[in-house]
């Protein structure tokens, strides 16, 4: 079985069996209140494989969505994607959130709980954009293209101003006009994870795909402090 955790929008849990079957799947659309629910999403999605199977749920890896997300709200699911993988011993597999809404997309995966689905499935060789709210009148873009009916990025993830033009030759719309993604599927998620270790695939460095820097930075010098 394979524990998806995304946090790079709400938050989202899920659990799948070694055939990529959905055992349990929780999502809380909050998009401030991670590190609240992010336990209580992990325990139920738990406890849900063990109301379906009759058994504790037998985790061989852990999937953490990296972003694009905000600073906080990833440290959250990654940390706790983490903190899950070594107490239980096993391999953390990397994944970037917006491969998993690609996957999604292309594989009309169900759109979790509150979301709605985005758009027709794309055909082979046609682009595909995932495009997610980045706040500050900006857009997260990533840019895939279907080749063997599973999308291949090819651009991003990156930052575009929600007035920018510059899609328009690709896509005939602004970033703007693209449908948006408003959740991640940690099953999506969980299913690349699960498809690299069967390949034995490199499973990649633990680097966040932030939207941009921390607004709180530590100062250049040190602080004086009078006596």
């Amino acid at each position: 079985m394979i524990l998806g955790i995304d946090t790079s929008i709400g938050t989202a849990v899920a659990i799948i069996a070694d055939d990529g079957a959905v055992l349990a799947e929780i999502v809380s659309a909050d998009a401030r209140g991670h590190a609240e629910v992010i336990g209580d999403l992990i325990v139920g999605a738990l406890v849900e494989v063990r109301r379906r199977t009759g058994a504790d749920a037998r985790i061989a890896a852990v999937a953490a969505g990296m972003g694009p997300g905000p600073f906080t709200g990833l440290r959250v699911g990654i940390a706790a994607a983490n903190a899950f993988a070594v107490g239980r011993g096993v391999p953390l597999v990397p994944v970037a959130s917006h491969d998993a809404a690609a996957l999604a997309r292309v594989t009309r995966l169900a759109a979790p709980s509150g979301a709605a689905s985005v758009g027709a499935a794309p055909v082979e060789g046609e682009p595909v954009a995932i495009v997610t709210d980045a706040r500050r009148r900006e857009l997260a873009v990533s840019v895939y293209r279907v080749e063997g009916g599973l999308p291949v990025r090819i651009e991003g993830p990156r930052l575009v101003e929600r007035a920018s033009t510059e899609l328009l030759d690709l896509f005939g719309e602004p970033a703007s006009a693209l449908p948006e993604t408003t959740a991640i599927s940690a099953v999506a998620l969980a299913r690349i994870a699960l498809a690299r270790l069967r390949a034995g695939e490199p499973l990649g460095e633990l680097e966040p795909l932030y939207l941009r820097a921390p607004d709180v930075t530590l100062p250049a010098t040190p602080k004086k402090v009078g006596s």
